[in-house]
C-alpha cells in the first residue's frame, strides 16, 4: 500500500495535485475525512475538531501564527485564549489526528496532505514525502488567476496561510516545514505542470522500497 505525504505552501495547487496522485496510486486521499473521524472519536463538534487542525481556514495554525499579536495567548503551560470553549487541550485533537493518519496509512495507505504527515509517518516504510514549495513571487501570481482574486488579496492568502501552516508544525513538532532534509521529493509547481508534477510524485512513490 502506498503512502505519500505532501506538504505544500499555499498557492502550490496541493488540493489538486494531491487528490489526483492518490487516485493514480489507487489509494484514498486522505484530508477532510480526519477532522470527522477525530471529532467522532472524541465526541465532539466537527466545528470544534477544525479549530484545532491546520488545514481548516479557521484552524489552531492561524492562533499560533498570531499569538504574538494576541495578549491573551501565551504557552509554556499557561491557558491559551480560543473563541469559544474548547473541551480539550489542543494537544489532545493533535495527538488524535496523528493517531488516526498513522492507523488510516497501516490499513489502505493514502495521501496525506498537510498536518505535519511527513514528521508524523518519517517512521512509516516506504512512505514518500513531499513538498509542494515556490517563491512567494510565483505562488501570489498563481493564487490571484487561480482565485480571480486581487494581487494585494492574493498575497493576504499567501503569506496568512504560509504563517498558519508554519506555526502548527513548529510549536507541535519543533520543526520547520520547509526543511528540505524532511522530503525525498521538492517540487516547484508553479513553473511544473500539475499534470506533470503529480507523474513526478507517481513515479517516485512507486520507486521507493
Amino acid at each position: 500500500m502506498r503512502v505519500v505525504t505532501i506538504s505544500a505552501t499555499y498557492g502550490t495547487a496541493g488540493s489538486v495535485i494531491g487528490p489526483a496522485v492518490a487516485e493514480r496510486l489507487g489509494v484514498p486521499f486522505v484530508d477532510r475525512a480526519i477532522p470527522s473521524a477525530v471529532a467522532e472519536e472524541l465526541g465532539c463538534s466537527i466545528e470544534e475538531a477544525l479549530v484545532h487542525d491546520d488545514r481548516a481556514e479557521h484552524g489552531l495554525g492561524r492562533l499560533l501564527s498570531g499569538a504574538m499579536r494576541l495578549p491573551t495567548v501565551t504557552f509554556g503551560g499557561v491557558d491559551m485564549y480560543l473563541p469559544g470553549a474548547m473541551p480539550l487541550p489542543p494537544e489532545e485533537f493533535v495527538t488524535r489526528t496523528e493517531r488516526m493518519i498513522k492507523e488510516t496509512a497501516r490499513a489502505s495507505g493514502g495521501v496525506f496532505l498537510g498536518r505535519a504527515g511527513a514528521l508524523v509517518l518519517a517512521e512509516h516504510p516506504g512512505a514518500l514525502h513531499v513538498r509542494l514549495d515556490a517563491p512567494a513571487r510565483r505562488r501570489i501570481l498563481q493564487t490571484a488567476a487561480l482565485s480571480e482574486v486581487s494581487e494585494r488579496a492574493a498575497r493576504k492568502l499567501v503569506e496568512d496561510n504560509d504563517r498558519a501552516r508554519s506555526a502548527y508544525v513548529r510549536h507541535f513538532y519543533r520543526a520547520d516545514p520547509a526543511d528540505p532534509r524532511l522530503y525525498q521529493l521538492v517540487v516547484d509547481s508553479t513553473t511544473i505542470p500539475v499534470q506533470a508534477c503529480v507523474e513526478l510524485i507517481v513515479i517516485a512513490a512507486e520507486a521507493v522500497n
